[in-house]
């Protein structure tokens, strides 16, 4: 009776601990994880913040480059810029008052800001309206002022002003996100450790209890590495997880900062090509010479325009990461429907929107093998296998009909196995983990994206409590194995 107290207390002390300990360890890490997506969501906003100030001074820009060349060439052609830039303008200062409006570490300058814009804009029409009614020397004279130099310097000073403090407000909230991933890794592997320390003070305990019972000890040890085998298996995927979030970060620091450093330059040659411009119109008393003319044609008609399309291509080249990092974080906090599906009608389907390109080329698909109805998530699957079969028609192999094989078949008791087998390009085997990674591609980079296909399928799959792996064989082609449990609602109540 002693002893059973004693081992009731003990269990008692034992539980109270894990539920205690567990708890702490959940709630921090939603505590974190809450962190994270605050962090995120003032990521997105300097972000528009940024965008919005670029946007009012290329803007600017476009219409002083659009005036300067046509005062030069005196050729309607070149006021296209112009024309659009104050027919963008509006636009482009309503999104800046909208991001910029509510911080007040930049309305208190806006008011300014709005000054000098108009008066640059008065500037510039006023001396393209001169021009136009053929009053070239009186555009120049008002260009001589220097009014129209020192609104743009000033212009450009409060925007460049404003994109640093956005910049170093960036930089302050990655590193606090990445701070706060650092943290969720180190509670999770404390939490483990924990985790396994109490288990081992249970099972003392029991060991205790059970010592001269044979039959007791034989169950008790049964349970318990069933136990520990199902902890071990949580704990590979909270570290697994963690590796994730960790490779996500630096590429989505790495990939996002490319763009911007880009602009960064591009900005700098800019300001390079201002100057053979700037000694070309303020040579007011004297002709200047053929160098400075030379120089300032060129800077109009190639490096100005080379530098914009540039820093557009990177703005562009940045929209569409942030837009793929937003997909995939949609889908991952879309609530999963569980319905009877039957897999192979659904692959038919699929295969039925490609098969317009795969007659075009001469090829074919087959499926093969049957799974009968399984309980999943229709989204998931149609979003999984529309990836890999567009996939499989980008990535063909030149000049040799696509072929694509599905082949079905049951794995275990409680799971099932898809293989998607085409004769594309294949894949390098350096590259075969790789090509899971968000914004990560291999082979020739000759077809449109943003290397987000994979790395979605894989996303979604796990999702389902199902797997991805890839074997391929460059220039022969590749095997994509999905693995899924037949019941996705076993998996949510094994996994509560």
């Amino acid at each position: 009776m002693t002893s059973s107290a004693a081992f009731l207390r003990s269990s008692l002390l034992m539980l109270g601990l894990g539920i205690l300990l567990l708890l702490g360890i959940v709630g921090y890490s939603l505590w974190l994880v809450e962190v994270n997506r605050s962090y995120s969501d003032e990521t997105a906003s300097l972000r528009r913040v940024r965008s919005a100030i670029i946007g009012v001074l290329t803007t600017v820009q476009d219409a002083e480059t659009g005036q300067r060349g046509y005062l030069l060439s005196r050729e309607r052609s070149y006021l296209a810029p112009y024309d659009k830039a104050v027919a963008d303008l509006p636009a482009r200062w309503k999104a800046l008052e909208e991001n910029l409006g509510p911080r007040p570490d930049y309305a208190s300058q806006l008011d300014e800001l709005k000054r000098s814009v108009d008066g640059k804009m008065t500037e510039l029409a006023n001396s393209v309206s001169l021009a136009k009614q053929g009053r070239f020397d009186e555009a120049y004279a008002l260009l001589g002022t220097d009014a129209g130099l020192r609104l743009m310097n000033h212009i450009r000073e409060i925007l460049n002003g404003f994109l640093e403090h956005t910049d170093d407000q960036l930089r302050v909230v990655i590193e606090r996100q990445l701070a706060a991933a650092d943290n969720l890794q180190w509670v999770t592997i404390g939490g483990a450790i924990a985790i396994i320390t109490v288990l081992g003070g249970a099972i003392l305990v029991i060991f205790q209890h059970v010592r001269d019972l044979a039959r007791a000890r034989e169950e008790v040890i049964a349970l318990n590495a069933g136990l520990e085998e199902r902890v071990n298996e949580r704990t590979q995927d909270l570290i697994r997880a963690n590796q994730e979030i960790q490779r996500f970060a630096y590429i989505v620091t790495h990939d996002l900062r490319a763009p911007l450093v880009n602009i960064m330059g591009f900005l700098s040659e800019l300001e390079t090509s201002l100057k053979p411009l700037t000694a070309y119109v303020m040579a007011d008393e004297h002709a200047p010479s053929e160098d400075d003319i030379r120089e300032a044609r060129l800077a109009v008609t190639e490096d100005l325009p080379e530098a914009m399309g540039f820093i557009r291509s990177s703005t562009r080249k940045m929209d569409a990461l942030i837009n793929a990092i937003l997909k995939i974080s949609r889908d991952g906090r879309r609530k999963l429907q569980p319905e009877r599906i039957d897999v192979k009608s659904l692959i038919e389907a699929s295969v039925a929107s490609v098969q317009h390109q795969l007659a075009e080329q001469g090829g074919k698909a087959t499926i093969s093998g049957h799974l009968g109805a399984i309980v999943t998530d229709r989204f998931s699957l149609e979003q999984i296998f529309g990836n890999l079969f567009d996939n499989a028609v980008k990535y063909q192999m030149p000049g040799r009909p696509l072929t694509l094989s599905i082949a079905l078949r049951p794995h275990g008791p409680r799971q099932v196995r898809i293989a998607v087998t085409d004769n594309g390009r294949g894949i390098g085997d350096q590259d075969r983990e790789r090509v899971f990674e968000l914004f990560r591609r291999a082979g020739e980079q000759d077809q449109p994206g943003e290397g987000i296909g994979l790395a979605h399928v894989r996303s979604l799959i796990r999702n389902l409590g199902g797997d991805v792996t890839v074997e391929s064989e460059l220039g022969r082609g590749s095997t994509f194995i999905l693995t899924l449990p037949t019941d996705l609602t076993k998996v949510f109540r094994s996994t509560e």
